[in-house]
């Protein structure tokens, strides 16, 4: 056997072992979030009669005005947006999706779950949290539990609408009707639930950390690219640039620029440290969502 060929039988089998961590790390976040989404709707919001926003919230209202079954109209509602993902995301997700979803239908269905509380504001926050958990964790899993983020990426292909736009719209009209039909009250109870379960979906996908990439442009920029990697203990990376427009007029210059990667809670660190170096330096942020690999998740080094 060639060196090509160990190589490349290598390369499959990594790649193998890679998908089959993947989908095992898949399944357990599903599975998480069904049983938390589950928890949330069942020992909270659905017994006291309370809301939520997005296509679940959708379910909820139908729920408490038809008395249909929440497991059917869970599949039912969101049916539509598993074709939408099927065309506008991938195979893959549309099926991940799927499973996810009846796998909510079926807990809620067979899963018996305690009434927690009957206070108005615990059930609104609790209920929003665990229901929040359980969307993010399915995200985490390649998938959604509540097809409204698939409809808002969908319709903002097709409009100059934002996601967020079409998010905000959506529960607009969800509240109002709810006000209208039922209570004033239960919708803005509904309104604190959905922001509970918005804010924790967004700290179970990305984390506690808050990542930041900064650029920084500056003629001392071997003396800060050493204070980030030895003083940080960060990484770093050098793009080659020119400058533009200065304070004299059009200069054509050779320049290096750094680029890294850091927390939120790293920032401030990092401003001194280049102000010590340069006080006039170009410096860029920008917030991203996540990163992976590279030397951002170790620890940073002591002063």
């Amino acid at each position: 056997m060639s060196t090509q060929q160990r190589f490349q039988e290598l390369k499959a089998v990594r790649i193998k072992r890679i998908q089959f961590e993947r989908a095992v790390k898949d399944t357990f976040f599903i599975t998480l979030g069904i049983l938390a989404a589950s928890f949330g709707l069942k020992g909270f919001l659905l017994p006291n009669k309370f809301l939520d926003g997005g296509v679940m919230g959708i379910s909820l209202l139908v729920n408490q005005l038809t008395n249909t079954n929440l497991s059917l109209l869970v599949v039912i509602l969101n049916a539509p947006f598993i074709v939408i993902g099927y065309t506008q995301v991938s195979r893959l997700f549309a099926f991940k999706t799927l499973i996810a979803i009846v796998g909510l239908a079926l807990a809620l269905y067979w899963i018996d779950f305690p009434l927690v509380t009957d206070d108005d504001l615990l059930i609104a926050f609790f209920g929003g949290f665990f229901l929040g958990a359980g969307i993010g964790l399915s995200i985490r899993g390649g998938s959604v539990l509540d097809g409204t983020e698939v409809l808002a990426i969908y319709t903002s292909r097709k409009t100059t609408l934002t996601v967020g736009d079409i998010i905000l719209g959506l529960n607009i009209v969800i509240f109002s009707v709810a006000a209208y039909l039922i209570a004033i009250e239960t919708a803005l109870y509904a309104i604190l639930t959905y922001l509970v379960a918005s804010k924790t979906v967004d700290f179970v996908v990305h984390g506690i950390e808050e990542y930041t990439s900064v650029m920084i442009v500056s003629d001392k920029s071997e003396e800060i690219k050493d204070a980030i990697t030895n003083r940080m203990g960060r990484g770093v990376t050098i793009l080659k640039g020119q400058s533009g427009f200065g304070k004299t007029g059009h200069r054509v210059k050779e320049m290096n620029v750094i680029f890294s990667v850091i927390t939120r809670l790293e920032l401030q660190k990092l401003k001194t440290e280049i102000s010590k170096i340069d006080e006039h330096a170009f410096v860029v942020e920008n917030s991203i969502n996540d990163v992976k690999g590279g030397m951002i998740k170790k620890r940073p080094l002591h002063e």
